[in-house]
């Protein structure tokens, strides 16, 4: 099998795709011919139904991960974005789980278009941030990547699909000589891209040389409070634990009365915090003592409008922890018990759109993310991996078992040089 995989390799390699020298380490970006469409013409309907299909998603995913212990933090858009890039070549039945788990309804032309609309209307949000000083400039930066095997033959439709809607080239890496040097270019690239936030995103181990993508998205965002708190009123205080027990947390507060939105209901309440330039904002919802699992576990995307639906403006008076942690995350057995277990079974995954092939499968997802709130505002950066290797169906041409008796030469190909020559009549 291995030398079936090397001598596939070889012959592919001859008719590779259009090469340019780019990326670190030295790594080469197959090019598609086709620049990014920078006007998709995704209808505003569109872009709502995928926004609202993400949302879902998100609280989804957030059902499955909720169980571990400790704080919780994850991009749902940089995961969806990721596997959507991944989706772009699934077929069939994998597609269709794909689909659902994702919440991808737009048909596949109209969502990768969708995707391209909704990311290059995020990437407008610094320059729409309105009153936004200098020194707290408002960030939000959302990109891709492809690292995919040299050799490998990738559909020159594929490649197409991700550099129009996904801005993405495909940089190509040598996975099956040298698959530490490629896990160390990914994640160098990630780490620039937030700012060196995300760091070791892919986790030393998961590539392998039989590694053949990884499709990368990373987001970085940056943003000041439009009320900031007064560094010289945090004071360390009591905050309490779900078993009842008390810590000792510096809690920031706001030295003024604040008209922020606010909303309650039985056993919770809410508020939201403006970001400067108000393009953005977080929303904070507090369980009451006693309710924090009875109120997670109704937790969804329809609860979460309702919160929003009735926030109401309210002069508040805000004390809240400051805080810093990172989270991360392989989602490989979260999103097969989400009810797409096909993309990860190595003998019935069809990812055939990626290279005409039933020959690959998703062997992970990973992702991690990064959060800091203090007094001026909050940093959040995340990064997602979706790791892709051949499956076991990749077939040989022959079939040999040498089960007999046999002879073997040892030679130096360059000169012809016969250097050992031997026999085997019994191997025991």
């Amino acid at each position: 099998m291995k030398k079936h995989l090397h001598m596939f390799l070889a012959l592919a390699a001859a008719a590779s795709l259009l090469l340019s020298a780019c990326g670190p380490r030295g790594g080469e970006v197959a090019a598609s011919n086709l620049p990014r469409v920078t006007d998709p013409d995704a209808a505003p309907a569109e872009l709502y139904e995928l926004v609202a299909g993400d949302n879902a998603f998100a609280f989804d995913l957030y059902q499955a991960v909720r169980t571990s212990d400790g704080n919780l933090f994850y991009s749902p858009y940089s995961i969806s974005l990721a596997l959507a890039m991944t989706y772009a070549g699934a077929r069939g039945e994998t597609a269709s789980q794909m689909a659902d788990v994702l919440h991808y309804s737009l048909p596949n032309d109209r969502l990768h278009s969708a995707f391209n609309a909704l990311d290059l209307d995020l990437a407008r949000r610094p320059e729409q941030a309105a009153d936004v000083d200098k020194d707290q400039r408002f960030e939000l930066n959302i990109v891709n990547s492809i690292w995919g095997q040299k050799g490998w033959p990738f559909l020159s439709e594929f490649l197409d699909l991700l550099a129009l809607n996904y801005g993405a080239g495909m940089r190509l890496v040598d996975y099956m000589n040298a698959p530490e040097e490629a896990r160390l270019a990914i994640n160098d690239w990630v780490s620039e891209q937030t700012k060196a936030r995300i760091k070791d995103l892919v986790p030393q181990g998961l590539i392998t040389p039989d590694t053949t993508l990884v499709l990368v998205n990373a987001i970085y965002f940056k943003a000041a409070w439009q009320y900031e708190f007064d560094s010289s009123q945090t004071k360390d205080g009591p905050f309490t634990l779900l078993d009842g027990s008390q810590v000792s947390a510096p809690l920031m507060s706001l030295d003024h009365l604040a008209s922020l939105g606010y909303a309650s209901g039985d056993g919770w309440q809410a508020v939201t915090l403006p970001y400067k330039g108000g393009m953005t904002e977080m929303v904070i919802i507090v369980p009451d003592e006693g309710w924090f699992t009875e109120f997670e576990a109704s937790l969804s995307a329809d609860r979460f409008d309702e919160i929003l639906a009735g926030m109401e403006p309210k002069m508040v008076a805000l004390t809240m922890p400051k805080f810093s942690f990172t989270s991360s995350y392989q989602l490989k057995d979260v999103l097969s018990g989400m009810s797409m277990p096909l993309a990860f079974d190595d003998e019935q995954a069809d990812l055939s759109g990626i290279d005409g092939r039933r020959d690959l499968f998703i062997r992970d997802v990973v992702h991690k993310a990064f959060v800091a709130v203090d007094e001026a505002g909050t940093e959040a950066a995340a990064s997602t991996a979706v790791i892709i290797a051949p499956t076991a169906m990749l077939m040989p041409d022959v079939e040999l078992t040498i089960d007999r008796p046999f002879f073997f030469v040892i030679r130096d190909v360059p000169t012809d040089s016969i250097l050992f020559v031997g026999r085997v009549v019994d191997p025991r």
